[in-house]
């Protein structure tokens, strides 16, 4: 770092009580950023910077988070979104740590889902979003969860090449039944163009999932839910994927989705793979009552949302903040008559941002280069107390 190049560029140093990264812990911790991108994160400030300039943070900051699941807030879906709603989603999520979002476009028919790619794309190219995550209609009625099954369909390379022209650019991951008539071929198909592939709502068995990783589709939708049940004879998708080491798997650990026992499997088996998402649906942010989602409707009672008819869940009201503060209880009650709450920092850097980055092929957390996004956690709820978005301290709004 030269100093006449920095004295050009709009440079802010930061001197945090502990800095977390996927990998390693700093006590004190400095992160020098440059026109809102991370230059460096360590233990010692780098020579020939001044001393003066840094602005001392009390507390511990993660990584911003990354939803690569998320479909929306405040009354407004990403499928049906304005761009100027989907900033409003953008900005709600920022504020509550989730500083990346990977917007979720769910089952709608095709020209809905070419219409929503055309808005959300631009979005994508300066940076309000990460990129687009399509979780349908590429999907099994079998295990439709709040997706319409009058909408779902079987994948063709004509409809994928319609989604990916509207795309623009902008589509980070497909969500699709490998067992649908060209399934496995549409994994290859999107892989091979650079797409991040997820199975889910599906109901294939171990050996087509398994076929599907071999394609290279490398993600997991919502584990264990969209899918058939784990058997010890009959592993399905979710066998297949815990043992896979090159498969990453998203949870929704708001407290209805999976049992904190459930999580706790997941916790040992995938530590490196797990990614907390949202899956927050338009509700989030709002009060009970009625929406939709899918094509589905939805009632949301006491934060949960569910189809109007009782049948299944349909996405979450909650946000990545709030999954890592139930990752932190859960950890907590695990430990109790230990005597002290067990540090889970490193791995709510990797489960809120390292895995879903490195997944959906973002630059590394906390790397030069990447977004100077933090998030300042209590040390021991780790609920959100701050959030630096691109070298700025947000508002909750």
């Amino acid at each position: 770092m030269s100093g006449a190049s920095l004295d050009r560029r709009e440079r802010r140093i930061l001197r945090v009580d502990r800095v977390v990264t996927p990998a390693s812990v700093f006590s004190p911790g400095f992160v020098v950023m440059l026109d809102g991108l991370i230059d460096f994160v360590g233990a010692v400030l780098p020579p020939g910077l001044d001393a003066a300039e840094v602005e001392l943070v009390t507390g511990t900051a993660l990584p911003g988070f990354v939803d690569q699941h998320v479909h929306g807030a405040l009354g407004i879906d990403f499928g049906s979104a304005t761009a100027a709603e989907a900033l409003r989603v953008v900005d709600y999520h920022a504020a509550r740590g989730s500083t990346s979002l990977v917007a979720s476009v769910a089952t709608a028919p095709l020209p809905s889902l070419e219409r929503a790619l055309d808005t959300l794309a631009p979005l994508v190219a300066v940076g309000h979003l990460a990129g687009i995550h399509l979780e349908g209609p590429f999907l099994s009625a079998a295990r439709r969860g709040a997706h319409d099954a009058s909408l779902l369909v079987p994948p063709t390379v004509e409809a994928l090449s319609r989604l990916v022209d509207a795309a623009a650019g902008s589509l980070r991951m497909v969500t699709l039944a490998p067992e649908l008539p060209g399934g496995l071929d549409a994994v290859s198909w999107l892989v091979e163009r650079g797409i991040t592939v997820a199975l889910g709502h599906s109901d294939c068995d171990a050996a087509t999932a398994t076929a599907a990783f071999d394609r290279g589709a490398t993600v997991v939708t919502h584990l264990f839910n969209g899918m058939r049940p784990l058997h010890h004879r009959e592993p399905g998708l979710v066998g297949a994927a815990l043992d896979d080491d090159q498969v990453s798997v998203e949870l929704i650990l708001d407290g209805h989705h999976v049992a904190g026992s459930v999580a706790a499997l997941v916790r040992r088996l995938a530590p490196d793979r797990l990614v907390l998402v949202s899956d927050a649906m338009s509700a989030t942010g709002l009060g009970d009552g009625s929406y939709a989602i899918a094509g589905s409707a939805v009632t949301v009672t006491e934060g949960v949302a569910m189809l109007a008819d009782g049948s299944s869940l349909a996405g979450s009201t909650a946000t990545v903040g709030d999954a890592l503060v139930r990752l932190a209880e859960l950890s907590t009650a695990r430990a109790a008559g230990a005597g002290a709450v067990p540090s889970i920092a490193i791995e709510a850097a990797a489960v809120t941002s390292g895995s879903a980055s490195r997944g959906v092929g973002l630059v590394s957390p906390l790397s030069p280069g990447a977004p100077a996004d933090l998030v300042i956690v209590d040390d021991q709820t780790f609920g959100v107390e701050r959030v630096l978005r691109r070298g700025t301290w947000l508002s909750v709004s």
